[in-house]
């Protein structure tokens, strides 16, 4: 489309009205049929709207290419990861230039000089000639003869379990399908457990496989019969216990599995409480259990193996402090590692288990993240972590627990160069509606003027206790040099400054996630790092939901928006138990079977409260085989905009191959993340 053709006349989707009754209240959904997949005129409706977003960004084409060959020119193409050793191999992932996908390696330790890399499996054979595939869990034998690993061929996240055996080259005939992606071995390297899903996509079923049999002769070991738990599995580092955990978003259950017994039936840790989490590992007959049982923030706790169903015998290891969460940890054979936050600053603790001394692992910025990378082995004094800040770009280490000493392993390499020097980044404190301060983590670059008439780009997600941390994204580069500033709005509903944090922006109180982010919003006005005419805001999934209750109530405070799978029908949605994750969501959001939840999601979901006004631009993206938000809520919400709003663009981009999270090859995902871009320099007037 030329700047001198007319623009293209928007689908108008059709009109058909459906009437939802609850607590004495009717509301018509004139788009609920868009919810048939089966129906041609949805597929239709979708297709013309890719067309229209298409046409529409053709002037944005050129940008997105340049953008794309900028994204690639960050990446080294011809890469591998900093190997992982575990027991006499080092595992390990490369990629090749003009390669989707990597290949999964690894070498033995008599090979490491000179010796032959073995590739135990290439990701890009398996997607060849497909629109889509997702890896899910992988997971080594303790004989290191086998690969388990489970594949999503088509984004809706039910996953197909193989297994690879790695002497003989070939994959094994039996498939295990309709899994999750969770597995776990027993120590014979025969026998694996897994999970089965539900009709809603619940992991619910535990099923224990022997190699070689069929998989309909696969033995039950535990099942869940509520729907707001999900199961999955795991084992204990020090490989004597399978875990089998039975989480809701508020609740947990674990129960015990000998790892040397395949015959063994589960023994439970502690019975669930509503409200009570917790985790746990093993070392020299104690389990370490993180917990909130009588601690909001969590609290570490020492349990004996033989009396854990004592509670007299429980002793606190570590104790609970309101403004410090206590998120993970790792054991060892002679220490334990924990990850605090305080703050909003995650931090890394090391206790040595002889002397119990504690030491801190220290770090030069102040503004960064670091998290615990793969730790498979139980005895070594080396704790793998992985740190990177808005400048800094993501490194690699191992610390030196008994030596208190941090080794730089690697640094992502940006081929075409970058100075983080060039670079400021610094937090914010904005004041919401009810004056609580919420932090905002800001990135630019250094000449970037702070006289208002810079573009910004406001990102949020806020919900479930999730950290949206303040990482180096190398693709956001071309923003910074751009003259963008980057912001992050850590709102309620997070986990940023803890539970706390994350319970005032759940349930009833998740207005207060929204009040947030318009304040953020405000203040980056407010104090001339951009205006209104110059800031975009950008969120997916609940982030999605976030970006349209805004939108909702301050249009006038953005320039466009960009929601990628967004959350926006919640109150229809949470309706309807037969839909994957509805059940487990009702801590989250709460049941509108009950009037005071119904009212509240009624008062802010985007979709229920669209109003007759002028909208900021805004770029609507939907995967149609997404189980977590299906197509239909971006559609239905696109849809009704179309038919209210009184002014600006709308674009949905429907994805007819990929699930919630996308497409999963990397220049793929580039090429996408490049078309979100363009579409935020066309509509803050920049060309290039």
């Amino acid at each position: 489309m030329s700047t001198n053709e007319p623009r293209p006349k928007p689908p108008l989707a059709l009109q058909r009205a459906s009437a939802v009754t609850a607590h004495g209240e009717t509301r018509t959904d004139e788009f609920a049929w868009l919810r048939d997949r089966a129906d041609p005129q949805v597929v239709a409706y979708l297709e013309a709207e890719n067309r229209y977003t298409a046409a529409i960004m053709e002037p944005a084409r050129g940008i997105g290419e340049r953008l794309y060959e900028e994204f690639v020119s960050r990446i080294r193409e011809d890469d591998e990861t900093v190997p992982v050793r575990l027991d006499a191999y080092r595992y390990y992932t490369r990629t090749c230039a003009g390669a989707e996908y990597p290949l999964l390696c690894r070498r033995h330790d008599a090979a490491t000089s000179g010796g032959a890399e073995e590739v135990i499996l290439d990701l890009n054979r398996l997607a060849a000639e497909r629109e889509y595939f997702a890896l899910g869990s992988t997971q080594i034998s303790p004989d290191h003869r086998y690969l388990a690993y489970s594949e999503d061929l088509d984004g809706s996240e039910r996953y197909t379990l193989r297994v690879r055996d790695l002497v003989e080259g070939q994959t094994l005939e039996e498939a295990i399908v309709q899994t999750s992606d969770a597995v776990a071995w027993y120590n014979d390297s025969q026998t694996l457990i897994y999970t089965l899903l539900d009709d809603t996509q619940r992991p619910w079923r535990v099923m224990r496989h022997r190699l070689g049999e069929p998989p309909a002769n696969d033995v039950e070991v535990l099942r869940e019969e509520d729907a707001a738990y999900f199961v999955s599995v795991d084992k204990t580092k020090d490989r004597r216990y399978l875990l089998i955990n039975l989480v809701s978003n508020i609740t947990s259950e674990a129960y015990l599995l000998d790892a040397d017994d395949t015959q063994a039936s589960p023994s439970r840790f502690w019975r669930r409480e509503e409200g009570v989490e917790y985790s746990l590992e093993h070392r020299a007959g104690e389990f370490f259990v993180l917990t909130n049982r009588s601690a909001v923030n969590f609290e570490l706790l020492r349990v004996p193996a033989e009396r854990f169903a004592e509670e007299s015998s429980w002793q606190t290891f570590v104790g609970h402090r309101d403004r410090v969460k206590l998120e993970d940890f790792e054991v060892f054979e002679h220490h334990l590692a924990l990850l605090t936050r305080e703050a909003g600053v995650a931090r890394v603790w090391i206790c040595d288990l002889v002397t119990n001394d504690w030491s801190a692992v220290a770090f030069g910025e102040r503004l960064y993240t670091v998290d615990f990378g793969d730790n498979p082995t139980f005895t070594t004094d080396r704790l793998r972590l992985l740190y990177s800040s808005l400048v800094t770009p993501p490194r690699v280490y191992d610390y030196d627990m008994a030596q208190a000493r941090l080794h730089l392993l690697k640094q992502r390499e940006i081929p075409c160069g970058y100075e983080p020097a060039h670079y400021r980044s610094e937090r914010l404190w904005a004041r919401s509606a009810d004056g609580v301060p919420v932090p905002i983590s800001i990135v630019r670059h250094r000449d970037t003027p702070l006289d208002g008439s810079a573009r910004c780009l406001l990102y949020g997600y806020g919900s479930y206790g999730i950290c949206t941390e303040p990482t180096f994204s190398s693709s956001r580069i071309s923003l910074l040099e751009r003259g963008f500033i980057y912001a992050i709005a850590h709102v309620r509903g997070g986990g940023e400054l803890g539970e706390h944090w994350k319970n005032a922006g759940k349930l009833l109180r998740k207005p207060n996630s929204f009040a947030d982010f318009i304040a953020c919003a405000q203040l980056l006005i407010d104090t001339q790092y951009t205006r209104a005419a110059r800031l975009a805001v950008m969120g997916g999934s609940a982030g999605g939901l976030l970006i349209g209750a805004a939108v909702n109530s301050r249009p006038d405070l953005f320039r466009a928006a960009v929601a990628e799978v967004p959350f926006v029908d919640v109150l229809n949605t949470m309706a309807d138990p037969s839909l994957p994750l509805t059940v487990i969501e009702y801590d989250e959001w709460g049941n509108p079977a009950e009037r005071r939840y119904y009212e509240t999601i009624r008062d802010y979901a985007p979709y229920e409260n669209i109003r007759r006004q002028r909208y900021p631009d805004m770029l609507v993206i939907a995967g149609w085989n997404d189980p977590r938000v299906p197509y239909w809520e971006p559609a239905k919400w696109v849809a009704r905009l179309r038919r209210r709003a009184t002014g600006g663009l709308l674009l949905l981009k429907t994805d007819m191959e990929v699930g919630h999270s996308g497409t999963h090859g990397r220049y793929q995902a580039l090429k996408e993340l490049a078309f979100v871009f363009s579409f935020l320099l066309l509509r803050l007037d920049l060309r290039g």
